[in-house]
């Protein structure tokens, strides 16, 4: 484990982390603070907290949409894989 700390919003967030995940935590803290700022430039938002919900909002979204997509291409791999194992056992079958 490793303590770093993590700047959001103006806050600062300690956090005991295993080593692998911290690479990632601080990019995910640094794209956090990107939408933040790109939503305080472009919509007229006063409070921090409304600011962080709009954050939410767009990473749970992107984070759906990703899903569907993995979904999508999961079913589409299975109904491939399906009929190439249809295929071999009809070939096993004549």
């Amino acid at each position: 484990m490793q303590k770093i700390k993590l700047n959001i919003a103006n806050r600062i967030y300690p956090l005991n982390v295993p080593v692998e995940q911290e690479e990632g935590l601080r990019t995910a803290s640094k794209k956090i603070e990107l939408m933040i700022k790109h939503f305080e430039e472009n919509y007229a938002v006063k409070d921090k907290q409304d600011v962080l919900a709009m954050c939410s909002l767009q990473l749970a979204t992107q984070t759906e949409q990703e899903n569907l997509s993995e979904t999508k291409i999961n079913e589409e791999v299975n109904k491939r894989l399906e009929k190439i194992n249809q295929s071999i056992q009809d070939v096993i079958n004549s």
